[in-house]
């Protein structure tokens, strides 16, 4: 079973209304900053347009700033919703992260999520899909040094080239989003790039009783991939395969939960069904039925460090095995337990899964199997030591 060892956050970010928007922006920053120094590998943010809720427009714009204030971790957009774009516009912001970011950019491809941006500009939701893989074929090929001439309905090429070429041969990883349709993982595979699946299943929408986590659709949307490949002539690998869903680390399931219960609920009634208008129930009882039955169906890996372990296990084995954990970060948790959990994650969930604490477990078993031998050889020892002090005061007197 493939396990994951790569690891990072994926943010869009969502923030009740209420809080200035530049100090939510600012702890945007601080959150990228706090990742970095943990160790994390990748932080994802998204761009939006509408809602309230969520503040960044330009992904690249935020992931160009973040850039000045990190050193290791790699920054993705997450994702730039392709409709909204002309192709060319998004491969040249993409080359010039590269540059700015000295070849931590990766980026993070879809279709847009919000129909109330699609409004705003004019895009026919049901067009979306068609717009993301014609827009999706002319970056990979801008990106890999092609002069294009093209012409759609919403877009024009004419001999469009990069100025700029890449860093080094392994160039910009482009990634395509997947939800719930096959889309993203058949684009992802015709084209040769990597996908990113979203493992949770609708929060709040989850049926008591009657839906799991998904896990299946899941290892059906990476046989999509798979198939998808075979007529491109690329081979897909599972450690690419990023997988990103909310986690919480706390001092135990209870104390997990409930630290994240509030702004669950406050997210529920205040976005999903207050600004989004998704016909659910407001009463406290039915969202305390909603979240039991999300944290149920395993929408949300929640608990001490060993349980979010056992069931980041549980989702590889069930999926299939993936290569990228991308913990979705909802802002659900106040912020010293949001930031505990990321550093409890760093600590005791990282190293637990890429096996970095096998040698140390193996080393103490040693110890402990052979303990009865060191303690003979020990006290032998310690006798022979012993006798040569006597007989020394012997010979002394």
């Amino acid at each position: 079973m493939l396990l994951p060892t790569t690891f990072g956050c994926f943010v869009s970010p969502m923030h009740p209304i209420g809080e200035d928007p530049r100090s939510l922006i600012e702890y945007e920053l601080e959150l990228v900053q706090l990742a970095d120094r943990l160790g994390f590998d990748e932080f994802w943010v998204g761009e939006h347009h509408s809602s309230g809720w969520t503040l960044i427009g330009s992904p690249e714009v935020f992931l160009a700033a973040a850039a000045q204030v990190t050193r290791r971790i790699k920054l993705a957009t997450g994702v730039v919703s392709l409709p909204y774009h002309n192709p060319f516009m998004v491969a040249e912001r993409a080359r010039l992260l590269e540059y700015l970011t000295n070849g931590r950019f990766i980026l993070g491809v879809g279709a847009g999520s919000y129909v109330g941006d699609m409004y705003m500009l004019g895009i026919d939701a049901s067009e979306t899909r068609r717009r993301t893989a014609e827009s999706t074929e002319v970056i990979v090929e801008l990106l890999s040094g092609g002069r294009i001439t093209r012409k759609s309905d919403w877009f024009a090429l004419y001999e469009a080239q990069l100025q700029l070429g890449p860093l080094d041969r392994a160039g910009i990883e482009v990634v395509v989003s997947s939800a719930a349709s096959p889309f993203g993982m058949e684009l992802a595979g015709r084209l040769g790039v990597n996908a990113l699946s979203h493992a949770a299943p609708p929060w709040g929408i989850v049926r008591p009783g009657r839906d799991r986590l998904g896990f299946e659709r899941l290892a059906e949307q990476w046989r999509r991939l798979e198939d998808a490949a075979e007529g491109s002539g690329t081979l897909p690998d599972r450690e690419n395969w990023r997988l990103t869903i909310p986690v919480h680390v706390s001092d135990s399931r209870e104390q997990a939960l409930e630290e994240i219960y509030d702004g669950w609920v406050r997210h529920r009634q205040e976005f999903r069904i207050g600004t989004q208008g998704l016909p659910m129930s407001r009463a406290a009882e039915a969202s305390r039925k909603a979240f039991d039955a999300t944290v149920e169906a395993g929408g949300i890996v929640a608990g001490t460090a060993d349980e979010c372990v056992e069931q980041i296990s549980q989702l590889a084995k069930t999926c299939g095995g993936f290569g990228c954990l991308l913990i979705s970060i909802q802002n659900w948790a106040p912020r010293e337990a949001q930031q505990r959990s990321l550093e409890l994650f760093a600590r005791f969930v990282v190293p637990r899964l890429r096996g970095r604490l096998d040698p140390l477990h193996a080393s103490q078993a040693w110890t402990v199997g052979n303990k009865t031998v060191f303690q003979e050889a020990h006290f032998a020892a310690q006798s022979r030591a012993m006798q040569g002090v006597a007989a020394g005061e012997s010979d002394h007197r």
